[in-house]
């Protein structure tokens, strides 16, 4: 089938189709109903839901926040379309029996060592710093990467290769062989 890969996953170039479609009827949509045009991204939406967690222990420091007065906590469209992406992607790998837990990816175990802790404490401070990085470029990389490219924004442009190359030098030499 033209839509499946070899190893039974979904054609990237279908896949790239559909997020495109997905991110003209996200303008639309929005535009349309909301009034205002907004577009595909998701650092905004982690912000948002750290916004939540904090409200449970301090509701006046996030009422107080100048970032949660312009950007409110709320549920909304972006919101359900992060939710959308883990539960789409679960029921995906589901569907084509690619799904398993995994504490440990085998490439970290080969360069790290089996460490869950060590591995949750990496993951955990690489999240930090791509979440920085996404607030100080006003985006991340699917925000930037799809909405802005779509826009032929060139500040979108210059942060897409500024993600992608970082992410590649880090992966270089993270991941560098040892032998």
């Amino acid at each position: 089938m033209m839509w499946k890969t070899a190893d039974g996953g979904w054609s990237p170039y279908l896949a790239g189709a559909l997020v495109g479609l997905l991110a003209i009827v996200s303008v639309y949509a929005t535009t349309q109903l909301l009034g205002k045009t907004s577009y595909l991204g998701a650092s905004t939406t982690f912000v948002r839901a750290a916004g939540f967690l904090e409200q449970t222990v301090a509701p006046e420091h996030v009422a107080a926040n100048e970032y949660f007065t312009k950007e409110k906590v709320r549920i909304d469209w972006q919101f359900m379309l992060v939710f959308g992406i883990f539960l789409g992607a679960l029921i995906s790998s589901i569907t084509d029996r690619s799904f398993k837990w995994e504490t440990v990816p085998p490439i970290w175990r080969e360069r790290f060592g089996p460490s869950v802790a060590k591995r949750a404490t990496w993951a955990f401070l690489g999240g930090i710093i791509a979440m920085i990085g996404a607030r100080m470029a006003g985006g991340c990389p699917s925000g930037h990467g799809l909405s802005g490219m779509m826009q032929l924004s060139v500040s979108s442009l210059v942060a897409f290769v500024m993600f992608f190359g970082v992410g590649i030098l880090t992966a270089h030499i993270m991941y560098r062989r040892t032998s």
